[in-house]
């Protein structure tokens, strides 16, 4: 019995894998056509325009891609960093609202993306780190403060006042490398002469 050609394409790709129309269109010149059947079919998801993913399956039904793996196929690379405004009530500052969408720091795009269902919104940025720690989540709540709906006066105090719960030379540092001006200036004031 002779395999449709969907199904070879489809034999091309590794469950619970991101791909990229374009990185699919190498085995076979009919790239589109087969993809709407797999996709009709079930067997393939369209997350974005241009980005398929063939789902893994579980007990429940069809498992959402990995968010790594999704935007690092969307960028077409590995550097970048995932954030939500939502961890910034994390901190102990009196933080409490809610944000829907995660913020993408990385080198390439800008704007508001959905992939898989979920709302991303990439920034270009000139640096960041390689991952989250409360010092830098405190340097960046400073960052994007004018952005959130929090009233800035009592965020400042009550950092003032819960200074101490930070690594005070890791936040002095970060602010250096990765905080704005303003953000700077605010933290020398509250751990250089506060």
């Amino acid at each position: 019995m002779r395999v449709a050609k969907e199904e070879l394409l489809l034999n091309k790709m590794k469950q619970g894998q991101v791909y990229r129309r374009s990185d699919l269109a190498r085995h076979t010149t009919s790239v589109d056509r087969y993809l709407d059947r797999l996709v009709k079919q079930n067997e393939v998801v369209k997350v974005s325009g241009g980005l398929y993913l063939r789902p893994l399956a579980s007990a429940f039904g069809a498992v959402p891609p990995n968010e790594q793996s999704l935007i690092k196929t969307f960028l077409k690379d590995d550097r970048f960093l995932v954030n939500s405004f939502n961890n910034y009530n994390q901190l102990g500052l009196g933080l409490t609202q809610l944000y829907g969408h995660n913020v993408v720091y990385n080198y390439k795009r800008f704007g508001e993306f959905e992939l898989g269902g979920i709302k991303f919104f990439f920034k270009r940025v000139p640096k960041f780190p390689h991952q989250l720690s409360k010092e830098y989540l405190l340097v960046d709540m400073l960052n994007n403060l004018k952005e959130l709906a929090e009233d800035e006066v009592s965020v400042f105090e009550n950092l003032k006042k819960n200074k101490d719960n930070f690594d005070k030379k890791k936040v002095l540092s970060l602010s250096k490398e990765y905080g704005r001006p303003r953000t700077k200036k605010f933290l020398d004031e509250v751990y250089r002469h506060g």
